[in-house]
């Protein structure tokens, strides 16, 4: 019986620990923006064209669209284009969002926005967003939002975003 109760506690123990690390950052996680966090990004991208996309491992949408994103990035990082994936996941998804980015392998910065501001944050990026996913905006080399588009997307509309950046 005492061991019973022993390998029992010694159970409970390393579950409790387990969600605590799930719950934790772990090395290599997404940083976590605000809304500075997000504009110092664009400052920092300032000089080039920038798709930004808003995504969620809980929007199947996103989750379609992602391995897309990750092959634009690669065929257009040669004529200059930045892009960026923001994650509106919740601190209760991290495992999922660690697993998807580990399957995906992004080939392109990726962060997670931090909790609490919903609103103003939404509303800093794109006056009048809901908070759609996926959502991605787009940025020309100056840094002034040119477009955006919210929902999945094509290819075929992928690329003529990203033409119209890359020829101004």
């Amino acid at each position: 019986m005492r061991l019973r109760m022993l390998f029992l506690g010694l159970g409970i123990t390393l579950f409790l620990t387990g969600l605590m690390d799930a719950q934790a950052p772990a090395p290599g996680d997404p940083e976590l923006i605000d809304i500075a966090g997000y504009q110092m990004v664009l400052r920092q991208l300032k000089g080039k064209p920038v798709l930004v996309n808003f995504w969620a491992t809980w929007c199947e949408p996103c989750r379609d669209e992602y391995p897309l994103l990750n092959q634009l990035a690669k065929q257009y990082a040669p004529q200059g284009l930045k892009v960026v994936g923001i994650s509106m996941d919740q601190d209760g998804d991290l495992i999922l969002m660690r697993r998807f980015l580990a399957r995906y392998k992004p080939v392109f910065p990726n962060y997670r926005k931090k909790k609490g501001e919903q609103e103003a944050f939404m509303q800093s990026v794109f006056p009048g967003w809901t908070g759609t996913l996926p959502s991605t905006f787009f940025y020309d080399q100056d840094g002034r939002q040119v477009g955006h588009l919210t929902g999945a997307g094509t290819k075929e509309t992928y690329d003529g975003w990203i033409r119209t950046l890359l020829s101004k």
